[in-house]
């Protein structure tokens, strides 16, 4: 596996390496998000907590608040969360993580975002930032005690977002915890379903999946067996505990 160290513009408190294979950026990020995550201008432009908020109706707060509160006060041993997230909401699990001296992996297959985590984080932070696929983690089996997945699985097509479950599942221990934060099937009468489909149509194509069949359909059946589902907002949001 290629080690090489990702540029950042202050030390880290580990390594900062690239694990990726299979020939670098996925097709459907430079195709359907360069706009949002690829570009370097994209990060200059959401990279500010009142816009994220504002694209998630007002509940990033919430919602952040509920991913942190499933994980717990403390997360001691290892921690895992896959893709960067715009926001604070890394640096508040990093300070958790800190305070009950465990680790914590971030994993993303994008350097830009990495990057930008990196200027977010505090020099001492028991982080290393991954340059990797969540497709194929670099990782053993059963190696974190957690995993945190924060408005990702709606951005991947529908064969990614399962290999990205099931390497999810490898990599956390037998009793350790995957939360899951995302969107969810709001009923017929949510005043923003006819309004929020039609651009979530041209802005993230692939999130229509998870309103028409559940985040479950691509779950592993030990996975949904253990869930515990959460609503937020009317049912437009969901955060989801799977006991690996």
């Amino acid at each position: 596996m290629d080690m090489r160290p990702i540029a950042r513009p202050r030390p880290v408190a580990g390594p900062v390496t690239t694990g990726a294979k299979g020939g670098g950026i996925p097709r459907y990020l430079t195709h359907h998000y360069w706009w949002a995550y690829v570009h370097p201008n994209a990060v200059r432009v959401f990279e500010r907590q009142w816009l994220v908020n504002l694209i998630l109706w007002g509940c990033y707060r919430q919602l952040r608040d509920a991913a942190l509160a499933a994980i717990g006060e403390t997360a001691p041993g290892r921690s895992l969360q896959v893709a960067c997230v715009y926001g604070d909401l890394t640096p508040e699990l990093a300070h958790r993580v800190d305070a009950s001296d465990g680790s914590l992996d971030v994993v993303d297959v994008l350097p830009v975002q990495l990057e930008n985590l990196g200027h977010k984080l505090p020099v001492d932070a028991p982080v290393r930032l991954l340059n990797s696929n969540a497709t194929d983690l670099p990782a053993p089996d059963a190696s974190y005690d957690r995993a945190l997945l924060f408005f990702l699985l709606h951005e991947q097509p529908a064969d990614v977002r399962r290999r990205t479950l099931e390497e999810v599942m490898r990599v956390v221990r037998p009793g350790g915890s995957i939360v899951i934060v995302d969107f969810s099937r709001p009923g017929l009468l949510h005043p923003l379903r006819w309004l929020w489909l039609p651009i979530l149509g041209v802005l993230e194509p692939f999130a229509r999946d998870l309103w028409r069949d559940g985040l479950e359909a691509w779950m592993p059946e030990s996975a949904r067996r253990s869930m515990r589902s959460t609503s937020y907002f009317g049912g437009l949001y969901q955060r989801l505990v799977i006991t690996r």
